[in-house]
């Protein structure tokens, strides 16, 4: 079996994979922690699927919180006896990159790309709603390309919340209408579909330029609730992230 992770900077998810089936997955707050607390926290999500650590044969993963790396390389090391791939720009993706400062691209754009155009195609708009918002274009040769950022749904609440004194933290989900009739209401109609709009604003920008209507998937924690508002989300693909590095480790290590 295969042990997947993908450490964001405000959730972790964690994948098991047998061959190509997904047999669990977790979604994690990111939070700074000891290579052992990483460790029990990982055999403590097995143990739940009657997994033991024994049948743990390899194991990669991606990362944009460095403060975490050593502690999970450390912990898939001691607790599972395994020699970890970390993913990142450098690694043989079998994916060509056309952006131009790729030491500076995220490990997470870049696999959901590779998991995004082996299961769905190129040319692909990957959409992924985690702390930041990021569209990641792949050209119709298959090769990466760039894209771009703007902050989540999640910082957007938290960003109001911290310089707006009188306004509340609300829950992200969908508002009954346009027109809030309250404060909570308010905030979740800006929020959700002024994102709604971002999106379908980019990915016609991004179609226009790369000429074609190219397909758009969603995946990360608000995909869900976004296709549900974006008239351009073509299917949503909450796990492609466990997809891509299962592929990325599949090419490298064997």
């Amino acid at each position: 079996m295969l042990l997947v992770t993908d450490v964001g900077n405000t959730t972790t998810v964690v994948g098991i994979f047998e061959g190509e089936t997904l047999r669990g997955h977790w979604r994690l707050s990111s939070t700074l922690r000891t290579s052992d607390e990483l460790g029990i926290y990982l055999l403590t999500l097995l143990g739940t699927k009657g997994i033991s650590p024994k049948e743990i044969e390899g194991a990669a993963f991606a990362s944009v919180v460095p403060m975490l790396d050593f502690s999970l390389r450390e912990a898939l090391r001691n607790f599972f006896d395994v020699e970890p791939l970390q993913v990142d720009a450098s690694t043989d993706t079998g994916m060509e990159i056309r952006y131009g400062t790729p030491h500076e691209l995220g490990a997470d754009r870049l696999v959901t790309a590779v998991a995004g155009r082996a299961k769905y195609g190129a040319p692909l708009i990957v959409a992924d709603y985690g702390t930041a918002i990021t569209f990641d274009a792949v050209s119709p040769d298959g090769a990466y390309l760039g894209g771009a950022i703007a902050p989540g749904l999640s910082s957007g609440v938290s960003a109001l919340f911290s310089r707006a004194a009188k306004l509340p933290q609300v829950g992200l989900s969908l508002p009954k209408s346009v027109i809030g009739r309250n404060t909570n209401e308010s905030i979740q109609s800006g929020i959700v579909l002024g994102n709604a709009g971002l999106t379908d604003h980019i990915v016609g920008l991004l179609r226009a330029e790369l000429g074609m209507n190219a397909k758009v998937v969603a995946t990360g924690g608000h995909a869900g609730l976004m296709a549900r508002v974006s008239r351009t989300i073509d299917c949503t693909d909450p796990w492609l992230m466990l997809d891509g590095l299962r592929l990325i480790y599949q090419r490298v290590r064997h």
